[in-house]
């Protein structure tokens, strides 16, 4: 049961989209109380009725901040579908590798990066996979997220025993992780390779420069935005993009890049992108 209006849900949806392009449906509802019933109870009020006329009636931004990022989706793991990685490994890697090998450097955005477990499952698939050139070459993993919360979790690099239950294999967990008290804690080595920062994807000015991207993963986060938001993020990124780049979406999001200017490939189950010419 909702304790909202549909007034006071409708001038939340509509903040929450001018902040983040998130969209929120009607029938969400549900969504909303459980995401922000704990900021309402921290704040002393009733209901998240009352959070949301307070925050009409008094408008702060560090509680607008901490709502938005509140309904920020955050679902992620290790290795997250396992395809994806076995083609990243296999195929996407090597091929970038050859064709880089004259300039010695990759350019690796991972957008939308939540509490970190895919860049850092990228960090540990190049050390392990690729030792020559991950420490030799000059390869940039840049990490970024609209949540606040999430970057700093990224940052720290230390995960729940949850967490590193979800995808890892026990070999890399043995192997980059150190027990520290209930959580563990990646291996410098590992954290070093990851650039941490927060960007909003629709806002071009905060997303990361980097010359040139030679590898984008943008997975499973376009859903949450509308078509038009959709089209104009993945239009940003394409102007962005080396010509041989990879985009790699989420398994749901893949009828997307076609309408963006990008060519699709297919490997075994993996679907991604090179910019089309």
């Amino acid at each position: 049961m909702t304790t909202m209006t549909a007034t006071q849900f409708d001038f939340l949806c509509n903040m929450i989209r001018s902040e983040s392009a998130i969209v929120l449906e009607p029938g969400k509802e549900y969504l909303v109380e459980s995401r922000l019933a704990p900021i309402a109870r921290r704040e002393g009020l009733g209901s998240v009725g009352d959070l949301v006329q307070r925050l009409a009636t008094t408008p702060g931004v560090a509680l607008r901040t901490e709502i938005v990022d509140a309904m920020t989706t955050n679902e992620t793991s290790f290795f997250r579908d396992v395809h994806p990685w076995q083609t990243l490994r296999e195929q996407i890697i090597p091929d970038l590798i050859a064709a880089r090998r004259a300039t010695r450097r990759l350019n690796i955005w991972c957008a939308a990066c939540s509490s970190g477990q895919e860049p850092y499952s990228l960090a540990m698939l190049l050390r392990d996979d690729f030792p020559e050139e991950s420490s030799s070459w000059n390869i940039r993993i840049m990490a970024t997220d609209l949540s606040e919360t999430m970057v700093t979790r990224c940052r720290d690099a230390r995960f729940s025993q949850l967490e590193v239950n979800r995808g890892l294999p026990a070999a890399m967990l043995m192997r980059h992780f150190t027990r520290d008290g209930a959580e563990w804690r990646i291996d410098e080595k590992i954290r070093r390779m990851v650039e941490v920062r927060p960007a909003n994807l629709v806002v071009p000015s905060s997303l990361p420069q980097m010359g040139g991207f030679d590898l984008v993963m943008i997975r499973n986060v376009l859903i949450y935005f509308d078509d038009t938001t959709k089209q104009s993020i993945l239009t940003g990124i394409r102007h962005q993009m080396k010509g041989d780049g990879v985009l790699m979406l989420g398994s749901s999001e893949v009828s997307t890049g076609l309408a963006s200017g990008f060519a699709r490939l297919q490997t075994g189950r993996t679907i991604y992108f090179h910019p089309a010419s």
